[in-house]
């Protein structure tokens, strides 16, 4: 199972973001898959809380709005939305102690445990600081692997 981040909900939403174009073709993909895919509640969340937030000052996205792109995305028949487990507060634990986590860097942390806790082999995610989690399996959908076609959005720099 493929979980989401919030970075790849956010692009994949917002139309005037650099990443969006590359971010809702990610999605699409994984919606067309006939395996399930997942987004744990703490990236709901905190979608809901950036793209109605001030840090987009009056493009902000309408509340209404940003809880119908989640109803979207959760009443597609392959997609569930991830939670604590018994498991989570031992993993959540060990998962801080061996990063040497504290303050906000937790909250990956908890997206991590829950991830983990709910069997997720691949996390879709812009943000690197879920390498820190050696037992996740993180990845940046929007950056093409060497055994991936480019899609036509994808601009090659050359450093030349």
């Amino acid at each position: 199972m493929i979980a989401v981040d919030t970075t790849i909900l956010i692009y994949a939403h917002r139309s005037d973001a650099a990443e969006h174009r590359a971010a809702k073709d990610a999605l699409e993909r994984l919606a067309e898959q006939h395996s399930q895919w997942a987004i744990p509640w703490p990236c709901i969340h905190e979608f809901l809380a950036v793209s109605t937030g001030r840090a987009f000052g009056e493009a902000a996205t309408p509340l209404e709005d940003a809880l119908m792109a989640v109803g979207v995305w959760l009443n597609h028949p392959r997609c569930k939305a991830l939670h604590e487990t018994d498991r989570h507060l031992s993993n959540l634990a060990g998962l801080c102690e061996r990063a040497r986590l504290t303050g906000g860097a937790v909250h990956d942390a908890r997206i991590a445990a829950i991830c983990i806790d709910n069997g997720v082999k691949e996390f879709w995610t812009c943000d690197r600081d879920f390498t820190r989690f050696p037992d996740l399996n993180s990845r940046n959908p929007l950056i093409p692997s060497l055994h991936e076609s480019a899609p036509p959005h994808y601009a090659v720099r050359s450093e030349m």
